[in-house]
């Protein structure tokens, strides 16, 4: 998909959501496309003023907001940490790292509905799962 491609999809996902496209939203939208960290909103805000000084707090909350009810973004709240942002919308899980507080997507069998035994008439939409433990370079460091 090249850049208008892109832009016309974002556009339309916000449209169709009873949202208009601003040049705040595409630049709360291309922070977390930029780099994949899952940060919280406060993080979204720093990064999100370096190339847009004027924009503010609020802004980026209301931003985040429309971009979750646009079906962009996800929310992912691990235990009583901040709330995050995730721009991947395939279905997977996170995996949050308890000694360097980072959190990495970790993809799913591609039949993990199959794989949780469900109560009957029970339809999951999607998982939420969060897995803790500690990541590659964290691991290193204990031995």
């Amino acid at each position: 998909m090249n850049a208008v491609e892109k832009q016309s999809n974002f556009s339309h996902r916000l449209t169709t959501s009873g949202f208009r496209f601003t040049p705040q939203r595409q630049q709360v939208y291309d922070v977390l496309l930029h780099k994949r960290d899952h940060p919280t909103a406060d993080e979204v805000f720093i990064r999100a003023k370096k190339q847009m000084p004027e924009i503010s707090h609020a802004t980026v909350y209301n931003c985040l907001d429309a971009l979750v009810k646009s079906g962009l973004i996800r929310q992912v709240t691990l235990d009583r940490g901040a709330t995050r942002f995730c721009p991947n919308m395939h279905e997977h899980c996170h995996f949050y790292c308890d000694e360097c507080d980072q959190v990495f997507d970790v993809d799913l069998p591609a039949k993990a509905h199959d794989a949780v035994a469900l109560p009957r008439g029970f339809r999951a939409e999607h998982f939420d799962i969060a897995i803790h433990g500690s990541c590659a370079d964290c691991a290193k460091k204990k031995k």
